[in-house]
């Protein structure tokens, strides 16, 4: 992507309590009188173009965009935030891999990056998701299974063995013990060469989400904001090239939740870590530029393109009048989308190709920067090398036979389109009235409470049981599920992940503890824990510092739990 910045909104006296969901047409952008097309041409004859004829199979040389303003790269960025989007640079084309052990993993992401992905996304699996190590008793039967496991540095070191980390883009799919993985990937890049300053990538790091929808938490709801934090404060300072969270609203999805809620609730939380971030001493500036966002695409081709566009405008509209963003970027929001997992049939699996390209679309269509299809046989198990390869081809035919990459915003301008864009933008300010109501006009003290009382639990539990009571009844068509059953032999093959991978994966560990210095790791986990005591210290340098006395992950959480204590969900009545 071009990361021109594009002129940037006055700012208003007094920031509004929040924006209203207002037809973004007709808001002024700028206090220059200039011509909002013409404007958008310069800047788009400046941005460096791909190597690419930009026409039809027919011959019909095409333009960058086509209907009014705004235009894409202008407030409020609901047609792109670029002005030439796609026709600089594509999406990047993510594959998520991770299974058994690191060095499993790392001959995945080398044939990926062989195929033709342009950046790796890594899957962990539930032990090293909840911060255990993996001869923690409730890691028994789960190491390797659902995503690769990751004790200590020598895992992370053969994670990428041979890959350069400053010239490779890597999303790190984590939360709970983000700051951990984290501190094991700036320690593996600088011991292969890399330094801070070049690594790019993006780790999730949403922990709100986590309490919400998919409950892969550790400590409580404070504290937990607190590492988020300390994350974002240490990357604007050391990795000015990385995302230090990654606000997903793909789980909240995938837990049941509908497309206004999943957008709702993303961007709300979103505003609570722009506030925790304020609250910590940061400018908004200072941070705001690198924080991205992880939506799901789901089947209903319209509506997802309606939730994306409107995720801009809203995104852009709050940045200024309630945060008060100075820096174009800072208005900008750039997310990730992955197809929908929990769309994927276990029956006549063939037929998520089929979905997941429909799917694809939708995102690409809806302006996003990175993309992961998910493999047609991900129902089942984890992908197969064969059905990874597919996934990676369904983004490349879109991205270079389909035409879809030629043109911005092609649908902008439909009286449909634009009307989904305005309702989604209207469902997710109701959400926000009830968040700031909540947290007397903090949304930060929204979702807390939010959390606390179980009003997303709820919400997104509700919204599933309508869907699956529908798909009950027959009123809503599943092909394969609920009709047109016929063809499903069964017989799909899948990826076997081999008992002999826990084994290696404790005799691995088991060996690292042996041969480290236990006097080193305990006083690195010692000062650890009394940095946790302390508000006002970030705790990534004592992260850093365990990860090269060789502590575990598991050991890490351990510190910090003495500290932080757990978290247990309260019952939802």
């Amino acid at each position: 992507m071009s990361d021109q910045d594009t002129p940037h909104a006055p700012q208003p006296d007094q920031p509004k309590a929040h924006p209203a969901a207002e037809d973004a047409r007709a808001r002024p952008e700028s206090p220059h009188h200039e011509d909002p097309r013409a404007r958008w041409q310069q800047e788009f004859e400046a941005a460096p173009k791909r190597d690419t004829p930009f026409e039809t199979m027919s011959g019909i040389p095409l333009d960058g965009v086509y209907g009014g303003a705004p235009f894409p790269g202008q407030f409020p960025y609901t047609r792109g935030i670029y002005p030439s989007m796609y026709r600089s640079k594509l999406w990047t084309m993510r594959l998520f891999a991770g299974m058994g052990t690191a060095s499993d993993t790392n001959l995945r992401f080398k044939k990926l990056l062989e195929a033709g992905g342009t950046g790796l996304s890594c899957a962990f699996d539930m032990p090293t998701l909840m911060g255990r190590d993996s001869d923690h008793p409730a890691a028994l039967g789960e190491v390797g299974r659902a995503g690769v496991a990751v004790d200590t540095i020598a895992d992370m070191e053969d994670l990428f063995a041979d890959i350069s980390l400053s010239s490779v883009s890597t999303s790190m799919t984590i939360n709970g013990p983000a700051n951990i993985v984290m501190a094991m990937y700036i320690v593996t890049a600088e011991r292969s060469g890399s330094q801070r300053k070049d690594l790019s990538g993006t780790i999730q790091n949403d922990i709100l989400k986590e309490y919400q929808a998919q409950k892969e938490y550790i400590f409580p709801p404070r504290p937990s904001v607190r590492l988020v934090t300390d994350l974002i404060r240490f990357t604007t300072a050391e990795l000015p090239r990385w995302h230090p969270v990654s606000i997903s609203g793909y789980h909240i999805r995938e837990a049941g939740s509908t497309a206004a809620q999943e957008l709702a609730f993303t961007l709300a939380n979103g505003f609570a870590y722009v506030e925790a971030a304020v609250a910590a001493g940061l400018d908004v500036d200072d941070f705001a530029t690198r924080l991205s966002f992880f939506f799901n695409s789901h089947v209903d081709f319209f509506e997802e393109i309606g939730k994306y566009r409107a995720a801009r405008r809203i995104w852009a509209r709050w940045m200024r009048d309630r945060y008060g963003a100075r820096n174009p970027r800072s208005l900008q929001l750039r997310f990730h989308t992955q197809t929908a997992g929990v769309s994927l049939t276990a029956q006549q699996p063939e037929v998520n190709i089929a979905r997941v390209g429909v799917q694809a679309l939708a995102a690409v269509l809806g302006g996003t920067q990175s993309l992961h299809t998910d493999s047609y046989d991900e129902a089942l198990a984890l992908p197969t090398e064969k059905a990874a390869r597919i996934a990676l081809r369904t983004q490349q035919v879109m991205a270079h036979e389909t035409g879809a990459a030629n043109v911005a915003d092609p649908l902008g301008g439909s009286d449909y389109v634009e009307w989904m864009t305005d309702e989604m933008e209207r469902r997710a300010s109701t959400v926000f009235d009830h968040l700031e109501e909540l947290g007397d006009g903090s949304i930060l003290e929204g979702v807390y409470a939010g959390i606390e009382n179980g009003y997303f639990v709820g919400e997104i539990a509700d919204a599933a049981y309508r869907f699956e009571r529908e798909v009950n009844a027959g009123r809503r068509i599943i092909v394969g599920v609920n009709a047109h059953t016929e063809g499903d032999t069964g017989d799909t093959p899948i990826l076997y992940i081999a008992p002999d991978v826990e084994k290696r994966q404790l005799e691995r560990l088991n060996l690292i503890r042996r041969e480290r210095n236990g006097i080193e790791v305990n006083e690195s986990l010692k000062r650890l824990a009394e940095d946790a005591g302390d508000p006002a210290v970030n705790l990534m340098p004592a992260f850093i510092d365990c990860v090269r006395a060789n502590a575990s992950e598991g050991e890490m959480t351990s510190a910090l739990e003495g500290v932080f204590g757990t978290y247990a969900e309260p019952a939802v009545v």
